[in-house]
Formats: structure tokens, sequence, C-alpha cells
């Protein structure tokens, strides 16, 4: 446990040097975060949980995989269907673009055409050039790298809106850095960034986006709390929500009896 968490105090603190400004904050939150991976690693946070069944008829992304037997290859963690779900559902049936990372064997692209249904427009993209055979209706194909800058600034170009963004390409911390980077600032107001597979503890890209996270507790909303909604982490997975409205702050009190305790 030792070696993990001293492993992880100095991944941290290798991240705090290569910024251009490193900063006395970003250097105090090494130890909270070590801190925080061995509670992790040793501590019981609740009781025993009875096995979770995921219904397939309540999650129609689920039954799509659950009756995909043969064509194109899907290859997800079963555990990701209800956090799609959770996230997605309300785009359903309206004019959504959405675009997903990582096509490999081609199966997720009309999974997701059937799950939003006729008005979406998928785009799907990869490295590898004979991925260009699973264009068909309602489903562009984009060849590049994700980690190339330049890759991005034509796709930015080209492709003017996208509401939905899923991650699952090339699974290397600094490619999921760029990508987020790069693709994030151009996400629609309301959408939804999503980045699958982040394996590994300690894990570089799971340690930038805890930094964007921890930008949204000022008080005073910065820009990132008047654009970003949420930041949720789950089992390998990280998703991020952008605001569909102005963010409104204000602190009132309600009632006319107080304790004595805070002047």
């Amino acid at each position: 446990m030792l070696r993990r968490t001293l492993k992880f105090s100095s991944s941290l603190f290798r991240m705090v040097l290569m910024q251009p400004r490193p900063t006395a904050e970003a250097a105090k939150m090494i130890v909270p975060m070590a801190r925080g991976l061995q509670f992790g690693s040793s501590a019981r946070v609740g009781g025993k949980l009875p096995t979770e069944t995921i219904k397939s008829e309540t999650n129609p992304l689920r039954k799509y995989f659950d009756d995909h037997s043969e064509g194109h290859g899907i290859w997800k963690w079963l555990h990701y269907f209800d956090i799609y779900h959770r996230h997605f559902q309300s785009f359903i049936g309206r004019d959504v673009h959405m675009m997903e990372i990582g096509i490999y064997s081609g199966g997720s692209l009309p999974m997701w055409r059937e799950y939003f249904g006729k008005h979406c427009r998928i785009y799907g993209v990869d490295i590898e050039e004979a991925c260009e055979v699973y264009r068909s209706d309602q489903i562009e194909i984009l060849i590049g790298d994700q980690s190339d800058r330049a890759f991005w600034a034509r796709v930015k170009k080209t492709i003017p809106r996208v509401d939905i963004l899923i991650d699952d390409g090339g699974h290397h911390p600094e490619h999921q850095v760029i990508t987020l980077e790069e693709m994030l600032p151009h996400l629609s107001p309301g959408g939804i960034y999503c980045c699958e597979d982040i394996h590994g503890v300690p894990n570089y890209f799971a340690a930038f986006v805890a930094g964007l996270a921890n930008q949204m507790n000022g008080v005073r909303p910065s820009r990132l709390e008047s654009e970003i909604h949420s930041i949720h982490f789950y089992p390998m997975m990280a998703v991020i929500e952008k605001r569909a409205s102005e963010l409104v702050t204000a602190s009132e009190k309600r009632g006319t009896l107080w304790q004595p305790f805070l002047n």
C-alpha cells in the first residue's frame, strides 16, 4: 500500500512540474489525493450490497447489446450501459449529433443510431483507415489520430456541432487529455462528454479530471463553473455535463428563528 501511495504522489508531483506555471496550490493537492487513494484502497465505506441485475427491458442500450449475437462486434463493459442511459436518455428522439472515438469492429455505431432515433447524426472517429467501411446513412466516418491537435482543429471546422462525445479510442491518458482539452470547449451547451476505460491506479487522466472538479468549488463562480454543470466519476469512466443555461449562484436565508452559533 505504501509503495502504491508513493507512486501516486510521484505521478502527481510530475504532473505539477509539467504545468507552465506550477503553483503552491497545485502542489498542496498531492497529499490529500494520496490520502484519498489510501482510504479508498483500505477502508470499507459500506456494508455488503446485493448483486445488481440490469433489466434490459428498462434500458434499450442493454437490450440492444444483449440481443446482438451476430454482425459487427460491440465490446463494452456491462456496467457502462446504466451510465449511458442515465446521461443520454434525454436526447432520445432529438436532433442529436453524437461522436464516438474508437470504432474497432463498428458494432456500436448502429447501436447509437437505434438508441437515439432517426433524427440523430453519428460521427465515428478512428486512426485505422479500414474503418471507412462503416460509413452509412446517418453515420459519418473520420480518420485521424486523437493525439493530433491539428486533426481536431480540422474536425471542429467541418463539424460545427457535437452534443455527445464518447472517448473509447486509444486509452492512453495523454491522448485522452488532449482530446478533452480540444473538444470539451467545442461541445454544445447541455452536451455530455464521456471518457471510457480509465484503467489503472494511479491514472493520469483521472487526476486531470479531478483537477477540473476542484476548480468548481469557488464561492465566486469561475468560467469553468459557468460552463460545466457537473463532473461524474464512475468505475473506469468519467462523465462531464455542460450547462444548458447560465449559472445563477446565490446564498439566501429563509425563516425568522436562528441559533446564535454564527454571527
